[in-house]
């Protein structure tokens, strides 16, 4: 084998090399985003299994839809704490939805009938709060979080245990 063939061999071997770690490359990242993805569906679901949200919820939950403040406080303080509880819950979820950290579809599919049942039954407390506190930034994406849903049709969509009644599980 002479010089100019073992630098034309040496030539397709550094281009095969290339290729090869660009295939490896873009597979990493695809894993990385895969991997980052899920752990953004177990922070999810890990932040709504703590007793604080669970009590939050149960008391909103219980309300009537659309209590202003004046109403909302008559019940008594541990009402308002859920009420900032359950805000501040979503505020920061909504933001994480905006920015991509969490997938808007995974974010419908676990929360999404909870998060516009809550809106209405807290948004004429979130306006009040907003001017008594003259901060109209006062849970800004929760109620941005409810206005996409409502947007999507969320409201009316098809309970889950309907619309994938005849799923199976993968073998």
């Amino acid at each position: 084998m002479d010089l100019a063939t073992l630098a034309q061999l040496a030539e397709i071997l550094s281009g095969v090399a290339v290729v090869v770690a660009i295939v490896f490359g873009v597979v990493q990242v695809r894993q990385f985003r895969q991997q980052r993805s899920d752990l953004a569906d177990i922070a999810l679901m890990q932040s709504l299994q703590d007793p604080e949200f669970t009590r939050s919820f149960r008391l909103v939950y219980s309300l009537e839809d659309g209590l202003d403040a004046a109403r909302l406080r008559a019940l008594g303080p541990a009402y308002e704490e859920a009420a900032i509880a359950i805000g501040a819950r979503f505020e920061s979820i909504g933001l994480l939805v905006y920015r991509g950290s969490i997938p808007f579809d995974l974010f419908e599919q676990i929360l999404g009938g909870i998060v516009v049942l809550l809106w209405r039954k807290l948004a004429p407390w979130v306006r009040d709060y907003r001017a008594e506190q003259g901060h109209a930034l006062l849970f800004e994406w929760f109620e941005w979080l409810a206005d996409r849903l409502d947007e999507r049709g969320r409201p009316a969509e098809e309970p889950a245990y309907r619309k994938y009644r005849d799923w199976t599980p993968r073998t």
